[in-house]
């Protein structure tokens, strides 16, 4: 047999005998757990640290995700659920953590955090490469299309924090001063802008990208609905779609669908899901969009708008960016985090108060459940590869 002959024929065992491997982190999603927090008829309360962590889940089976590592690390619910994701080469994930709980008197009160996680999801089991401090309660984050940048929504800090990534590395470049909180951000797939929630005075803001250099614009706000929470971008990056939580009770909360491109974008159509999308993610392809909502869980039993339940909405995305609901399923209690598979064809919701996952298969512009599976934790935070 040639050299070459060998080295084809090793590479073929290796990757029969460790299967996971072969395509790691390109199937995974990271699930991020918060056990600080509980939510019961007291409504949140806060508890010890020290038993946070992230899942590293394998999705290569669709239809049957199995946990390929757990790290203990610090995680929270009190933030978006997109503090978390995974380069979109497979080999490094990152996450955020925004508070911790301390001491007070015989209870805990929650307190300000600042450190981003580094995963080599290359190793075997996965493991931790490096604890970067950023800004102040970091929460939702995104990693560029190419892999090299990562920026980081800051709520207490007032901020964005430019991180550059290569080879497995970060390390922070810059903090761009926003003025105001900020809790999401997406970057769009062609790398030159960003978008960010500036949630506490309900606009959209837009940064430019020129490699590592950021800079924000407060003349291209963009004004969205009651408390922008989250974002995400269609795959041929013309529109943002921004996912707003604040009505509150029964009111139904808006999806704000923005052009992306031109000088100067805008928006350009307004529809509800229905009450909390907190959760919000668009597929691989950009054609289907999930909002998993969490209704009334989070209200005190006695609130006359308490549910048991949450719902996952299914919704098509049009050629103009427009979201019409397709299907809607029942969910369990809390539902945060949502991510799909590679290609788009199951999605996984986190249950926090379940402490489960439910695996759906989409089936005719309808939500169909395959799987619901245990976690070791309450899921705060879910996410899969960069695109």
């Amino acid at each position: 047999m040639t050299l070459r002959g060998v080295l084809a024929a090793t590479a073929l065992a290796a990757a029969t005998l460790l299967p996971g491997l072969a395509q790691a982190g390109v199937n995974d999603i990271l699930i991020g757990l918060d056990e600080k927090v509980v939510i019961g008829p007291s409504g949140q309360v806060p508890g010890p640290p020290g038993k946070d962590s992230l899942v590293v889940l394998d999705v290569s089976n669709p239809a049957k995700p199995k946990i390929r590592a757990t790290l203990p690390l610090m995680n929270s619910l009190l933030g978006p659920p997109t503090n978390l994701q995974i380069a979109p080469d497979g080999k490094t994930g990152v996450m955020a953590n925004s508070v911790i709980t301390v001491p007070d008197g015989d209870k805990w009160k929650i307190a300000m955090d600042n450190k981003l996680f580094i995963i080599d999801l290359t190793a075997n089991p996965p493991k931790l490469s490096d604890t970067l401090t950023v800004g102040t309660q970091p929460s939702g984050l995104a990693i560029s299309h190419k892999g090299d940048l990562i920026l980081i929504a800051n709520r207490a800090g007032k901020s964005v924090s430019v991180v550059s990534l290569a080879g497995g590395v970060a390390k922070v470049v810059d903090e761009v001063q926003i003025g105001q909180e900020v809790a999401a951000v997406a970057i769009a797939p062609d790398g030159k802008r960003a978008f960010i929630c500036i949630n506490m005075v309900n606009r959209i803001g837009v940064l430019s990208i020129d490699g590592t250099k950021v800079q924000y614009d407060k003349t291209l706000d963009i004004p969205a609905g009651f408390n922008p929470y989250n974002i995400d971008m269609t795959a041929d990056g013309k529109y943002a779609i921004a996912s707003n939580v604040g009505a509150g009770g029964f009111n139904g909360d808006a999806e704000v669908i923005i052009e992306a491109t031109g000088p100067h974008p805008h928006v350009v159509g307004l529809m509800t899901p229905g009450t909390g999308p907190e959760g919000f993610a668009i597929s691989p392809n950009g054609k289907i969009a999930v909002a998993p909502l969490l209704l009334g869980t989070t209200a005190l039993p006695t609130a006359y708008n308490y549910t048991k339940n949450g719902e996952a909405v299914l919704m098509s995305v049009g050629a103009n960016g427009m979201l019409t609901v397709t299907g809607r399923a029942k969910l369990g209690a809390v539902p945060e985090g949502v991510a799909f598979s590679p290609k788009g064809d199951y999605v996984y919701i986190g249950n926090y108060s379940d402490r489960d996952l439910q695996t759906f298969h989409i089936e005719g512009g309808k939500l169909v459940l395959v799987d619901t599976m245990k976690l070791p934790g309450q899921p705060a935070s879910m996410r899969g590869p960069a695109r």
